[in-house]
């Protein structure tokens, strides 16, 4: 990948040139194909189970596709619940600072915007939060369908991100227009690769800020560009690898989801009933074919027989074996669940759950969830310095509890208690 030393010594007539090439590096590397795959999971997608293809082999050996044969490609949405009860564990009462003013100031869209990020990240390895002014916008890593994407320029240096480039596609005709935006401490630029292969700048380099002076509100006196003290886009990172999450369970969603479709397929496939004809050898396939169109038509058919045989048709069903294949599901279900330190409902379901049970089945989760919210807290603090505000970031966790015997709990205390503290505690009222 390109880095910012890299675009340092560009000549300023060549940088959308260099740009295109970071871009085409970028969307190279192994990184970025990770990424994709992981925002293709989340999006309802396995790219795996969608590409299998069943083959067949004639008499000289010619592989064909297998047209003939059930095919089902069912998909079970694992991945995209799993980000979705990671997130909303940790963000789904959105963020609080200890001043509800400041809270505010970082834009009415703030919580869902960060929310998105989270779940970028969690499906990318990574996500990018621009501060824009006075509001939260979301960069994903890898482009997909509906959202443009972001090449990082990384100082060699520090490892830290001095550069970047938000880049998307539009196809016109048999030929794809590329809009880009290079994003520098100093501002930001926006070009674009035209039809011809042109690389044109739609809009000069600009600072972030833009502070008018109007006199009384009408006729605008002044207006200066300002910049913030360093790149006004952060990182948010799903784990300390700096990988999605997909990573490690993609084989075990791919293993489920094709032993569930290939139980479809056997179940299709045998459905019918089997006719096993005796002593008719001499039926060829188009006779045997009329045979079973008789059967289907007027539920009955006259089998001849050859020489002094007796010829005769039976009817015949097969079994299909299920029960290993449910417990590989099971199997399977139990480890996605644990490897991705996850709660699985299920297991909380089956009868009433005292306090400490449930805080044992959370444990797993709490204990990844904390390490993603140091991850989450990391990136506030920085868009809060961006934004010029002084605060502590914090997040209220959902989880499920037994509100009958942690309120017996706090009741019991209550004499110890002052009103305000006893209705904050209360699980029933917050």
């Amino acid at each position: 990948m390109k880095t910012y030393q890299d675009l340092m010594s560009v000549n300023e007539s060549e940088i959308g040139k260099f740009c295109i090439s970071a871009i085409q590096d970028f969307m190279s590397t192994q990184e970025y194909k990770a990424s994709k795959e992981g925002e293709a999971y989340y999006n309802k997608h396995n790219t795996t189970i969608e590409a299998f293809q069943k083959f067949i082999y004639t008499l000289t050996g010619n592989r064909v596709v297998d047209i003939y044969s059930a095919n089902y490609k069912l998909k079970t949405l694992f991945f995209r619940r799993l980000v979705t009860q990671q997130v909303q564990y940790v963000l789904g009462n959105g963020l609080t600072l200890q001043e509800s003013e400041n809270k505010q100031k970082l834009g009415r869209d703030f919580d869902f915007q960060l929310q998105k990020a989270a779940k970028r990240a969690m499906s990318s390895g990574q996500a990018f939060g621009f501060w824009n002014y006075d509001h939260l916008e979301v960069f994903g890593y890898a482009d997909t369908n509906h959202d443009p994407g972001f090449c990082p320029l990384y100082d060699e240096e520090t490892a830290e991100l001095a550069a970047g480039i938000r880049y998307w596609f539009k196809r016109v005709g048999n030929k794809t227009l590329t809009r880009f935006t290079l994003y520098e401490a100093d501002g930001y630029t926006e070009y674009c690769k035209n039809i011809e292969d042109e690389i044109e700048v739609v809009q000069e380099k600009r600072k972030y800020k833009t502070i008018t002076t109007s006199l009384q509100g009408q006729i605008i006196v002044d207006s200066v560009g300002e910049n913030y003290n360093r790149l006004p886009i952060v990182p948010l990172y799903a784990n300390d690898a700096h990988e999605s999450e997909l990573v490690g369970i993609r084989e075990s969603i791919d293993c489920y989801d094709l032993i569930k479709s290939g139980l479809a397929d056997n179940i299709d496939d045998s459905s019918e009933i089997f006719w096993l004809l005796k002593n008719t050898g001499g039926m060829d396939d188009i006779e045997l074919a009329k045979f079973l169109q008789r059967i289907k038509t007027v539920h009955g058919a006259v089998v001849d027989g050859e020489g002094d045989g007796n010829a005769s048709a039976e009817a015949h069903t097969m079994q299909i074996p299920t029960e290993a294949r449910r417990t590989m599901l099971e199997l399977l279900r139990s480890d996605i669940y644990e490897d991705f330190q996850a709660l699985d409902v299920k297991t909380l379901s089956a009868a009433a759950k005292t306090t400490q049970e449930i805080q044992a089945a959370y444990q797993s989760q709490d204990n990844k969830c904390a390490d993603f919210e140091y991850l989450v807290i990391d990136f506030v603090q920085q868009i809060l310095s961006l934004a010029g505000i002084d605060d502590e970031p914090s997040f209220t966790w959902n989880r499920v509890v037994n509100i009958q015997e942690q309120t017996n709990t706090i009741l019991s205390a209550a004499n110890y208690l002052d009103d305000e503290t006893l209705i904050k505690k209360l699980p029933f009222l917050t």
